[in-house]
């Protein structure tokens, strides 16, 4: 059986160095595809486009991931901006907002992770809270909480005891999107996991699985993508 091809938004960064260079560059932490390697599927970089071409982009693809990073622009869920919200990513905001939409259009399976999650549920007209404290342990360092699944979930059905997880934010789900669930939740109540019960298969993280050794999420994405 062929793998399945998954795509994976990209960062952009002003300005990122490597040997002699310094320069604008599309990338991502090396987690992301080396996890979709070890679930059974096929990587693909997308970098921001233009919106326009969005589904375009979706339907060359077995499986979507929208990956982590900087903060939701408030203005993306009519909010004003709190001084503890970092500076807005605009195009990965329109990109990745257009890659979800498309992804949900066409019944592509969909995982949001971290800044994903938090997109999809403002994709589906949900808001977020701009600040809570407890979920980043130290500064650059990802830290491992717990999160506890809702029975009856998808998310239930992927990992049905409660797990620690690789975790690092400082924003988090509000109100639902419309038709979302949560599936997760961490000890404070936060919600961790959110899913869009349907015949897609559609899952947001507010953690890190290319951080950790837990396959399992990835995998069922790559199952769901075959």
């Amino acid at each position: 059986m062929a793998r399945p091809l998954i795509g994976v938004s990209t960062y952009l960064e002003s300005g990122a160095r490597w040997g002699v260079w310094e320069l604008e560059a599309a990338l991502l932490p090396v987690g992301y595809p080396r996890l979709v390697q070890a679930a059974g599927g096929l990587a693909a970089m997308l970098p921001p486009d233009d919106p326009s071409y969005a589904a375009e982009t979706v339907a060359r693809l077995d499986g979507l991931v929208i990956a982590g990073g900087p903060d939701v622009d408030p203005a993306r869920y009519g909010a004003e901006r709190s001084p503890r919200t970092g500076p807005p990513a605009p195009e990965r905001d329109a990109w990745e907002l257009a890659l979800i939409r498309a992804a949900l259009a066409a019944g592509t399976p969909l995982l949001g992770i971290c800044r994903g999650m938090q997109l999809l549920n403002v994709a589906l007209g949900g808001t977020l809270i701009q600040h809570l404290d407890g979920h980043v342990n130290q500064v650059g360092v990802f830290g491992p909480h717990t999160v506890k699944p809702v029975p009856g979930t998808l998310y239930a059905d992927i990992a049905p005891e409660g797990t620690a997880v690789p975790t690092y934010h400082h924003q988090a789900v509000d109100r639902l999107g419309e038709g979302l669930i949560a599936s997760a939740h961490a000890d404070d109540g936060t919600v961790e996991a959110v899913e869009l019960p349907g015949q897609a298969w559609v899952l947001g993280v507010q953690w890190h699985p290319e951080m950790g050794e837990d396959t399992r999420v990835m995998r069922a994405l790559t199952r769901a993508a075959s």
